[in-house]
């Protein structure tokens, strides 16, 4: 019986808004979460304890990176399939790729486990930080495996087209954090290990409701053949390494802006570190944008329907418009507002107001990025994305940060970041359209 590929029809707006809406709201749990468990933590009135957290957060990061990776690699696969119709291999590439994702999150937490206090003294931990960090991370490495089926089991169902089931997932697991996190911490007074034990209780939670969609729900994992695996663990590799290469890019890129900004003082940096707290809640609708964008292409390119791709990065850019609009009028409107509820200094306000009147709507530019990173991600050519994101972190953000710091001192770093983001935005977004362009005619 074939699959219903549900974005081959209707209209695509709608299926772009309610991907995004659903996804944005996933990942906005997960940021609430980590600001909650930070909120708990400091009441013990232990800066060490708000320190361990913060270092062993960099390595759980990658970790979470390579997750998302797999992830994309499930949803572009997957969803190929769903729009040929072809529900036995959408069965079987479901069930490969969180194959491979299990074993490869067996082999990270090995090779971490041993070496994790070695790997927070590089990064800088020592002394009571060092051994609270180290029992953080231990407790929390070991829902690797449960966070990566989560992952993919999530990337799985937004193929499907089950937008609402892949976010529940997250939004329970977030859940399960924030309401055990106050017992485990304060109740039973377990500390820094509480906090540690409640994430790894919230990860089995997403891992039980990606199961439970995906066995109980859509009946869409088959029996595991090794030769069918090994068959498609090529396919897995040429997606999911590139894509991990991508979301790496944009932590270097944070860190050589923040290093830029250090040489500017403690003011530029402090609001350079609250700019970046707004960031993910206000354009969480633009950051879901690559997972909303790739299910829906991937369907119609297995439907072979090449105008209803271009029909989605239509729909995509004018649904980012219409929410930077809002959005970046909204952040203006309350721009002193934030200043008053961080207690911002001088200095620091100044930079805030600069952000919100001048610099936010560079985002809808970020966004056209994006759209590109999903358009070549799930249609075959997952290097393309990975260039194009290293290229923006890299020569798109540096020289540009350097040159406008010059002459504009810490707001220059603002303006370089942006013209970075409209440069790389602009050529991603035209070279997508090309591409579906080349895909229609190379299938003619």
């Amino acid at each position: 019986m074939p699959l219903k590929a549900t974005f081959t029809s209707g209209s695509t707006l709608r299926h772009v808004v309610v991907m995004s809406a659903t996804g944005a709201f996933g990942l906005m749990s997960m940021f609430m979460v980590d600001l909650v468990d930070i909120l708990f933590l400091s009441m013990l009135d232990q800066k060490e304890v708000v320190a361990a957290v913060g270092f062993a957060s960099s390595i759980m990061f990658f970790t979470i990176s390579i997750g998302l990776a797999v992830a994309i690699s499930a949803t572009a696969m997957v969803s190929r399939a769903v729009g040929r119709g072809d529900r036995e291999q959408a069965k079987r590439r479901a069930t490969n790729v969180l194959v491979f994702g299990i074993l490869l999150s067996f082999i990270i937490v090995y090779f971490l486990m041993p070496r994790i206090p070695n790997l927070l003294y590089f990064l800088g931990a020592n002394g009571i930080t060092l051994d609270l960090a180290t029992s953080y991370l231990e407790i929390s490495i070991l829902g690797m495996p449960a966070i990566m089926v989560g992952m993919i089991g999530s990337g799985i169902m937004r193929a499907l087209g089950d937008a609402k089931r892949a976010m529940y997932a997250t939004l329970i697991s977030g859940l399960v954090n924030a309401v055990l996190d106050p017992i485990l911490i304060f109740v039973l007074g377990m500390g820094l290990d509480g906090a540690a034990i409640a994430s790894l209780i919230g990860r089995f939670s997403m891992l039980a409701i990606a199961y439970y969609g995906l066995v109980n729900v859509h009946q869409t994992l088959s029996r595991f053949d090794w030769l069918y695996f090994c068959q498609d663990f090529k396919k897995i590799v040429f997606i999911t390494f590139p894509a991990m290469l991508t979301n790496m890019s944009s932590p270097l890129a944070n860190a050589l802006v923040t290093e830029h900004m250090a040489t500017f003082g403690d003011d530029a940096v402090a609001a350079y570190s609250i700019i970046g707290r707004i960031i993910p809640v206000v354009f969480g609708g633009l950051f879901a944008l690559s997972g909303a964008v790739g299910p829906i292409l991937g369907q119609n390119y297995g439907a072979n329907n090449f105008s209803r791709m271009q029909q989605t990065l239509t729909s995509a850019v004018i649904y980012s418009l219409s929410y930077c609009l809002l959005l970046c009028w909204s952040l203006y409107e309350l721009q002193f507002w934030l200043i008053n509820v961080f207690s911002a200094s001088a200095e620091t306000a100044s930079l805030i107001s600069f952000f919100a009147t001048y610099i936010s709507f560079s985002f809808f530019f970020q966004s056209l990025l994006f759209i590109g990173i999903a358009t070549f991600n799930n249609l075959g050519s997952p290097k393309t994305s990975a260039w194009l994101n290293f290229a923006r972190a890299t020569i798109g953000t540096w020289p540009l940060i350097i040159f406008f710091g010059w002459f504009f001192d810490a707001k220059g770093i603002f303006i370089g970041q942006a013209l970075g983001s409209i440069i790389f935005g602009c050529i991603a977004f035209t070279l997508a359209r090309r591409y579906i362009i080349k895909l229609e005619v190379d299938a003619s």
